[in-house]
Order: structure tokens, then C-alpha cells, then sequence
């Protein structure tokens, strides 16, 4: 319990970090960000991207479907924001109660969106929590990067760091988890990332078709929070690749993007 303890708490410093050298200034290229700004973060885990915000007087709300993680969420916040206006709560946002939390100016949703089913009904259904002129922002790694099937969590050291295997037919693929020892329950959780999976196409097909327009896209070569993770240099991924429809996708290990009402 210990151990999990420390290891949630380190993913929650990685967010904190990574959302305020990176995902803020992200965000204040055209969206001013202020004390005034009401930010919710749906999929929010341990709340880590809201202390940024939270450090501005901002008033932050996040959900998550995980008692354990808002529970967690709720300890570390009293440690590092004592004073935040913040409220953690476990919720699904289709439910109807989620209808009295309001609306907000800025919506997060990071490394969240390619773990929801039905990306375009959630598109659709997350317009009634955003002001007219408020903003969503996302980030995540699309389908087709050589870590999009998240295959880092595998328990075999080989396939942990193996890239873009991921992408094989499911029945090969799971024939694969199998055979180096993977638990039952880590391969469904593998096969369910690859069937909510979403392509740099895909989501701004989706983006568009629910009545939103993009303010910011960009792609990266090197995801900024590998700069916590693993000391690397954030780079953008170079225009030669980044023109290329579809290719591009192999080598993007992050989608940024900052959306509006259209």
C-alpha cells in the first residue's frame, strides 16, 4: 500500500510539473488565465494538472470514476494547496447529478480522451459544461506512436519498451500478451486502450463534427512530459513529418490542442 502510495504520489509531482512549465503557458497563448477562470478536469486521478491553476486562485472542480484515486487527490491537494478553492468528487459526467457542477471557462482533459469509448458522443455531450467563450484542452498521445497502446505498463521488461507492436491485429496481439506472461487482467486493460485508441485525423474529424474549432494544434516529437519522466528536451515534431497526413501519426508522441465553440 506503501509503495503504491509513493508511486501515485510521483505520477501526481510529474503532473504538476509538466502542467505548469508546459500545459498553462499552452493554454495562456490564447486563453487568459486568471483567478477568475473556473477550471474542471474530467478524468482528473490525483488532480495534479489542477495545482497549477489552483496556485492562480483559480476555482478548480475534478471527476473521476476512481474513489481511490479522489481520495489520494483530496490528501496531497490539503498538502500542496491548503488554501484552494477545489472540490474532488467521484462522478460520471452522463449521469444527471453531474448537471449541478455548472459551467466552467476551461475544461482539461489530459491523457484522458484516448481512454474514453465513444470519443464522439463524449464530444458532443461535454458542450453543456462550457461557457460560450470557454475552452477544452487536450493532450494525448495518438493511437499510432510507437508507446500509443501504452504497452509501457506491460509487466515483461521486453514489451515494455517494445514500440508499435501495439498496432497489430488484436488476435496476434493479445496471442503476444499472452505468451510472455501477462496478467488476464493487464491484457483487457491493454485491449481496451486499443479499441478507445484515437488517431491525430480521428480526433480532429471528431473535434470538428461536434460543433468545436481547434484555436491551437500541435504535435510533438518528444512529449514535454518526458522532460520529467525522463530528462529529455521537448521538441515539436519537424513540418517535413508533420505534413505528411497519416505518417505523421508514428512519430507524434503528443497532441496538444486548445478548442473552442464554433
Amino acid at each position: 500500500m506503501q509503495e503504491r502510495h509513493r508511486n501515485r504520489k510521483q505520477y501526481f509531482d510529474e503532473q504538476v510539473l509538466t502542467t505548469r512549465k508546459h500545459v498553462l503557458p499552452y493554454i495562456s497563448k490564447t486563453m487568459p488565465v486568471t483567478a477568475a477562470t473556473r477550471v474542471f478536469e474530467i478524468g482528473c486521478g490525483e488532480g495534479g494538472n489542477l495545482v497549477p491553476f489552483l496556485e492562480l486562485g483559480c476555482q478548480g472542480v475534478g471527476v473521476d470514476l476512481s474513489q481511490a484515486k479522489i481520495d489520494l487527490g483530496k490528501e496531497y491537494l490539503a498538502e500542496v494547496v491548503p488554501d484552494a478553492d477545489v472540490t474532488m468528487i467521484v462522478q460520471d459526467i452522463y449521469d444527471s447529478s453531474a448537471n449541478s457542477l455548472g459551467t466552467f471557462d476551461l475544461i482539461i482533459l489530459r491523457d484522458v480522451i484516448e481512454h474514453i469509448h465513444n470519443q464522439e458522443r463524449f464530444l458532443a455531450f461535454v458542450h453543456k459544461f462550457l461557457k460560450p467563450e470557454g475552452r477544452i484542452f487536450f493532450g494525448f498521445p495518438p493511437w499510432r506512436m510507437p508507446f500509443g497502446g501504452h504497452q509501457q505498463i506491460c509487466e515483461s521488461k521486453i514489451l515494455s519498451k517494445l514500440p508499435w507492436y501495439h498496432l497489430l491485429p488484436t488476435p496476434l496481439y493479445k496471442s503476444v500478451l499472452k505468451m510472455a506472461g501477462e496478467p488476464d487482467r493487464r491484457i483487457d486493460d491493454l485491449l481496451e486502450i486499443k479499441d478507445t485508441g484515437i488517431s491525430i485525423a480521428r480526433f480532429t474529424r471528431a473535434i470538428e463534427q461536434a460543433g468545436f474549432r481547434f484555436e491551437q494544434k500541435d504535435l510533438w516529437f518528444i512529449n514535454p512530459n518526458y522532460e520529467i519522466k525522463f530528462g529529455l528536451t521537448p521538441r515539436p515534431l519537424p513540418s517535413l513529418i508533420g505534413g505528411i497526413p497519416w505518417f505523421k501519426d508514428f512519430f507524434a508522441t503528443c497532441c496538444y490542442a486548445l478548442v473552442k465553440k464554433a
